[in-house]
């Protein structure tokens, strides 16, 4: 298992995120060219090795992807039963492994939570959550696929339904993706087909607001 580092130093909060692998490190923390409890003014406060999920953390990201598969009007999506999203409505999607790539994440994922195989996807954009779980960015890379084959199969996941897309704003969402959902679709007036790059604001909890730049898909 990988480990975590934490360092807290004053007047600020400071996570650092090192991945570490098999035995215990002996690491050094800096300031400038003096080793903090030797010399460097600043001190050291307090150091925290605790075990985490190497899969997504690195200096303090969460990236994971976001899959919305789309057929006959409706799309896919996924009645969170645990975790943070528990209660939500969303696509499928989850945590990076290791060394994976945003359209790699995005088929595990699909598999993993509703047995089904993607084909091509379509890259929509990137929606950032600062501190949106109180303490860590989140980066999560969308997509959507009309490309897919299999059997729907539940998971622990939670309830999967095909909801019609004009009944997407209506189910228990974050209040966050009713405003990028609209996106997806390449007739909407707001996006008309290109790619976003959106920041999702919220505080404790409560969504405070949004910014994004729209570019070419090509």
């Amino acid at each position: 298992m990988a480990e975590r580092l934490r360092l807290v130093l004053p007047g600020q909060a400071l996570r650092l995120w090192t991945l570490l692998g098999g035995e215990d490190h002996q690491l050094w923390p800096r300031c400038g060219r003096t080793p903090l409890g030797s010399g460097c003014r600043s001190g050291l406060v307090g150091v925290t090795l605790a075990r985490f999920d190497p899969a997504s953390l690195l200096m303090g990201v969460i990236l994971t992807s976001l899959c919305y598969l789309r057929r006959d009007g409706c799309t896919l999506m996924v009645h969170k039963a645990r975790g943070q999203q528990r209660g939500k409505w969303n696509g499928l999607g989850g945590k990076f492994e290791p060394g994976e790539r945003p359209e790699v994440c995005a088929r595990r994922e699909v598999i993993e939570e509703s047995g089904l195989t993607v084909g091509r996807l379509e890259y929509r954009g990137l929606l950032t959550f600062p501190r949106f779980d109180g303490v860590h960015d989140s980066y999560s890379f969308v997509f959507t696929s009309t490309d897919f084959r299999g059997e729907l199969r539940a998971s622990g996941e939670g309830e999967l339904a095909w909801v019609p897309d004009d009944e997407l704003l209506d189910l228990e969402l974050y209040e966050g993706d009713r405003v990028f959902l609209p996106w997806l679709d390449p007739k909407s007036p707001t996006s008309q087909g290109r790619i976003f790059s959106a920041c999702l604001r919220y505080r404790e909890g409560i969504f405070t607001g949004y910014e994004v730049s729209f570019y070419p898909p090509d």
